[in-house]
């Protein structure tokens, strides 16, 4: 009897499915019919039944094991007499039907939450009652409401949470200040962005010997929640329940309630704050001498923003400076022991690439009215290192406190990644190479050693998409990118429930006692997800009995899990409403034709981010021309087998805005202009030479017409206005019907400091 396999279902917007395994394994087909009387998220069991002739598994759903407790977001609807409600999430493939009397207030049109009061069958659609009613499509901020329940993020605080933040004082009293050092006379200063609402860290810096030379004394203070969150209390259980602040464009949904994330653990000028400070010795080689851990209590003395910074170390004798004369030398001092620390990270040869990160600029309508790229100055840069700093010598304090904590790792490319990686560099005729064990530093030499080639930022993008993506956990594996032997996260506690938990693991060291975590509320799904998707890493082989975890260990990995997991789930809400915002944004474009470059390349097209709106979308393979193209994915790109023409990443291109589906989060190009130089070259090369076309993409027979931590690009799987998952591979046929595209959104522009 064949084996039956659990896992979660995925749906697809074209009616068919995958189901996810829990051991890991490639996913399994679910044909249409499958999907009838499942729905996306559900957990099943499944049999293989065929494999298709490129060996992949097609399955049949034996059992139902859960239903998906998530609620279901959707336009109501009423056609002939019946009210229906049409998913938002087109991965829903069937609508739900509503009874007459489970609409409640809601009217046509407008956007509700459905509860299911009946799953789907073989033979009978989905019946449910609306729970909520959202309000229209256009209304301001819909986006937002839409994004929250779909991605299930906590948007309301407990009034439990409420009366205890209303019980909190308005201000640091006298009895707060008991056994802290005072540092309200030193000069502590913030630098933010122009829009930041709350204000996590303080720095200062002066001159100071080290050792037998120069070097710098520099003071990181950080908000001190923990003084004011106690473990296991109202505030404590909400804030670890969304793990962090959720960014969209024009609204915060804040870990922590507002009278304490705006107010009173924020680090505002002109009024006394509770805060923890690292306090540290840095020498000219940008090493940490020495550093102590101790609570204060400080007085910002100016909220500087980084474009006022930038300023100043660009002109000490300018209007910005004389405007902030006296505390011009420190902001010098800063920027010296930046210098000097960013000497010690390329020593160590910590990753680090130049990405353009955007930013949107809406209306008071919540319209985008531009996107623009949020440049990063030297004011940026010098928080950033100081903030690296404070957090390695958290990571070393806790761990030579031989207490359990969250460490923030990110280990090495896997196996698989390096040997992709390698071809890739291969077949792009890169004189370097990956060893079998590859350090930072060899990935940041490739970088430098091609940034002058023209296919620099292609290669660079490979590189990044190599690299695994940073969780929380207490085993401390270090972190690669970084190249820090142990990394933590300290400088963040009123937007990130880790580095809360930090504050509180140094707090008990500091008073010889040992930290015990509270009795947290059970994860959810997002943390189910991510616990087998980490279990289904290969260990390494091993003739030792494995140790079984101790309650205390498998407790501070639930909370790793979960505030990993929930660091995803508010990145993938932010793409959406980003993705959603872009796609309404070049609703207004239709028909107009923009310059861009290729971003990535699938079996089924090309995914081109326009130069001028940071938008990305798809060049469908059906818009290449008709003739065969094959997908190399050693190269990354997509090459004519007639007339050798090329596409790949970094290919210029110029394309038309065909079509827009804001539902769907898709948005489509069209190829437009034929480049002659470029198919001459494809031929030539075709004929003789081996080296990837450089310059702009064409087609030829089709249709005419109009950071931190480094930051992964969009990857094959998940990025951009449509999902790139499970592009097929190989030769490319035009077909007749496009290819299946789902929604997905644009990267989050990120906050300052490592991530």
């Amino acid at each position: 009897m064949l084996a039956e396999i659990e896992g979660t279902v995925s749906g697809h917007r074209d009616g068919h499915g995958f189901v996810a395994r829990d051991d890991g394994q490639p996913d399994i087909y679910l044909p249409s019919n499958e999907m009838r009387a499942v729905l996306h998220k559900d957990r099943v069991k499944v049999r293989v039944v065929r494999y298709d002739r490129k060996g992949r598994p097609e399955g049949r759903v034996t059992e139902i094991i859960e239903r998906s407790p998530s609620p279901l977001i959707g336009r109501l609807l009423q056609e002939s007499g019946i009210w229906l409600v049409a998913p938002e999430d087109k991965r829903y493939g069937q609508d739900v039907l509503i009874p007459k009397g489970a609409t409640g207030s809601a009217k046509p049109g407008q956007v509700v939450v459905v509860e299911l009061t009946e799953p789907p069958a073989l033979y009978g659609q989905p019946v449910g009652r609306v729970k909520e009613v959202l309000g229209e499509i256009d209304d301001p901020g819909m986006e937002i409401e839409i994004a929250v329940r779909k991605y299930g993020v906590p948007h309301q605080f407990s009034d439990a949470a409420m009366a205890a933040a209303r019980a909190l004082p308005d201000k640091v009293r006298a009895s707060d200040k008991k056994d802290r050092i005072d540092l309200t006379d030193v000069p502590l200063v913030t630098i933010d962005g122009e829009d930041a609402r709350d204000f996590d860290d303080a720095v200062y810096c002066e001159p100071a010997k080290v050792g037998r030379g120069k070097g710098w004394r520099l003071l990181v203070a950080i908000a001190d929640v923990s003084h004011y969150v106690q473990t296991g209390g109202a505030i404590d259980v909400d804030a670890y329940d969304r793990a962090t602040s959720v960014y969209f464009p024009r609204r915060v949904i804040p870990m922590l309630p507002e009278k304490l994330s705006n107010g009173l653990c924020s680090l505002n000028p002109d009024v006394d704050r509770l805060c923890m400070v690292c306090d540290m010795l840095i020498n000219a080689k940008g090493e940490i001498h020495a550093y102590q851990f101790f609570p204060a209590v400080m007085h910002s003395h100016a909220r500087f923003t980084y474009t006022e910074v930038a300023a100043i170390l660009q002109n000490t004798r300018g209007p910005e400076a004389q405007a902030r004369k006296a505390l011009v030398p420190q902001l010098v001092h800063l920027h010296d022991v930046y210098r000097a620390l960013l000497q010690a990270r390329n020593a160590r040869g910590a990753v680090d690439f130049e990405t353009t990160e955007t930013q949107i600029v809406c209306d008071e309508s919540g319209r985008i009215e531009k996107i623009v790229p949020r440049t990063r100055n030297d004011a940026h840069k010098l928080i950033e290192e100081a903030m690296l700093a404070a957090n390695v010598c958290s990571a070393e304090f806790i761990a030579q406190g031989k207490q359990p904590g969250l460490f923030r790792v990110h280990e090495g490319p896997t196996p698989e990644k390096q040997e992709t990686l390698r071809n890739y560099l291969k077949a792009m005729g890169v004189p370097h190479t990956l060893s079998d064990n590859p350090s930072p530093g060899e990935f940041q030499h490739i970088a430098n050693a091609t940034k002058e080639r023209p296919e620099a930022q292609q290669i660079h993008t490979m590189l990044l998409r190599s690299m695994q993506q940073a969780i929380y956990t207490p085993s401390n594996s270090g972190h690669f990118g970084l190249a820090f032997e142990a990394y933590t996260h300290f400088t963040s506690p009123i937007r990130r429930y880790p580095d809360l938990l930090v504050h509180r693991v140094i707090k008990a060291i500091l008073g010889g006692k040992r930290y015990q975590l509270p009795a947290l509320p059970t994860p959810g799904e997002a943390h189910a997800k991510l616990s087998k998707r980490l279990a289904a890493r290969a260990a390494p082989p091993t003739d030792k009995p494995r140790a079984k975890p101790s309650a205390d260990t498998l407790a501070w990995q639930a909370a790793g899990l979960h505030c990993s997991a929930n660091e995803r789930r508010a990145d993938e809400a932010s793409r959406d409403v980003e993705a959603w915002l872009k796609c309404k944004y070049m609703r207004e474009h239709l028909g107009e034709e923009f310059s861009g470059v290729v971003s990535a390349v699938t079996g089924f097209g090309l995914f081109v981010t326009l130069d001028a709106m940071y938008v990305e979308g798809l060049v469908h393979i059906t818009e290449l021309g008709g003739e065969y193209f094959r997908f190399d994915e050693a190269r990354q790109e997509l090459r004519g087998e007639r007339t050798g023409i090329r596409y790949h990443l970094g290919s210029r291109v110029r394309v038309q805005v065909s079509r827009v589906d804001l539902d769907g989060r898709r948005i489509d190009f069209r190829l437009v202009s034929e480049d002659d130089d470029l198919l001459l070259r494809a031929m030539r090369d075709k004929t003789g030479g081996d080296g990837p076309a450089a310059g702009g993409g064409a087609r030829k027979g089709g249709k005419g017409g109009k950071s931190g931590e480094p930051r992964k690009p969009p990857q094959l799987g998940g990025g951009g206005a449509q999902t790139r998952a499970h592009a097929p591979k190989g030769t490319a046929r035009v077909p007749g019907k496009k290819a299946a595209r789902g929604g997905r959104g644009g990267a989050p522009s990120s906050r300052k400091g490592p991530r």
